[in-house]
């Protein structure tokens, strides 16, 4: 296991699989006559969101050495080569378009590349650049569950599909600007614009409240396009919210705890976790007697 870790860690296994649920999510959310494409489209996104970050971390290894969080990562601390780093990038990314061309043929591919291109090419370049790459950036978070929904044989233009994929733009800001807030000092070392920078940390933890609020409400709305149609599961959004926006208040007032707990970056975590399980069992509660 201690030989594997550095790839493990190569690949951000942990967000990889957030990836492939909120992939899961998607497909569950429509309706499927394969329940073999979900394995195809929640394993398709983890092998390209593994590859993703390893090409990333290539791409970054010079950032990376030059910050405390990130440099005991496998290429800058030199548990990885970079050769082989790129190596395995490319084995994955190419499995990933693969599979997805099997579960959900030429539009599911055709996102997986978009992503990719996004990710590792776009947004790559705008962190360099501008402080507020994070929100062209969450984009990214879009797409997983898009290829979830056609691998199960949705359309691409659907309403349903549009509300959903907003609630997870929504949530992709705010989890990195909760970085930002604890570590923007390291990202102005490493040569890199930062929002520390150009707000106050005070505010942009105010502002960061006001985008998991939004990301909160975005969940209550979900009826409105369609998305979920359980009762059980759209009245149990409702505490969700009041408890994530809650526990996420230490970061209004004038002078908000700085920087914030780690907690609260978990906890925004759990709560799409939370509201990924429900959405993906909508089906199920509404044939309950």
């Amino acid at each position: 296991m201690t030989a594997l870790k550095p790839y493990l860690t190569l690949c951000r296994v942990y967000i990889s699989l957030f990836a492939a649920c909120s992939a899961a999510t998607g497909f569950f959310l429509t309706h499927h006559e394969r329940l073999i494409n979900l394995f195809g489209a929640a394993g398709a996104v983890f092998l390209l969101a593994s590859g993703a970050s390893a090409f990333n971390q290539f791409q970054e290894q010079d950032i990376d050495g030059k910050m405390k969080r990130t440099r005991q990562r496998p290429l800058p601390s030199g548990a990885i080569t970079p050769r082989q780093a790129l190596s395995l990038s490319l084995a994955l990314l190419v499995s990933g378009q693969l599979l997805l061309a099997y579960a959900g043929g030429t539009t599911a591919v055709v996102l997986g590349l978009a992503a990719l291109l996004w990710y590792n090419g776009i947004y790559t370049y705008l962190k360099k650049v501008t402080a507020f790459a994070s929100v062209p950036g969450a984009v990214v978070g879009m797409i997983p569950p898009a290829i979830g929904w056609v691998c199960a044989g949705g359309a691409l233009i659907d309403a349903r599909l549009a509300g959903i994929c907003f609630l997870f733009f929504l949530w992709q800001v705010p989890h990195f600007w909760l970085l930002v807030l604890n570590h923007g000092e390291e990202y102005e070392q490493a040569g890199l614009p930062s929002l520390t920078r150009v707000m106050g940390k005070a505010q942009i933890a105010r502002i960061t409240f006001v985008w998991i609020t939004a990301a909160a409400i975005a969940s209550l709305a979900l009826p409105l396009y369609g998305s979920i149609k359980s009762p059980f599961v759209y009245y149990s959004f409702a505490p969700l919210a009041a408890w994530l926006i809650w526990n996420e208040r230490s970061l209004t007032g004038k002078h908000p705890f700085l920087p914030p707990s780690p907690v609260l970056f978990r906890k925004i975590n759990i709560y799409l976790v939370l509201i990924m399980s429900l959405m993906a069992l909508d089906k199920a509660f509404l044939r309950l007697p």
